[in-house]
């Protein structure tokens, strides 16, 4: 099972061998009454909640499509954050390697 966000993004290279990728699609990640609900401290990342939820680091990705972050692993303090049950993650991630396949 592929956990990286980058595995199906397909890499292209120009004549004079300047490379560039395609886009990386994700899919929906929808709330469940089985995920976990948190506030987010000043201290919370994306990084560090995937290690301690999934124990990796890597799935950061999951935490942020689910709950529509872009652009920073940080978090605003008082955020409600719903981190998707570990359960869910290979349906998640087949969904991800299928959009970009």
């Amino acid at each position: 099972m592929a956990k990286d966000r980058y595995i199906h993004t397909k890499v292209f290279k120009t004549d004079i061998g300047k490379r560039y990728y395609s886009s990386t699609f994700y899919p929906e990640i929808e709330k469940t009454d089985n995920d976990t609900y948190i506030i987010a401290d000043r201290e919370t990342r994306l990084d560090i909640l995937a290690f301690d939820y999934y124990s990796d680091v890597e799935l950061y990705w999951v935490i942020a499509i689910c709950n529509n972050i872009q652009g920073s692993i940080f978090v605003i303090p008082g955020t409600q954050l719903c981190i998707p049950n570990r359960a869910r993650l290979g349906e998640i991630i087949s969904k991800l390697e299928t959009l970009n396949s």
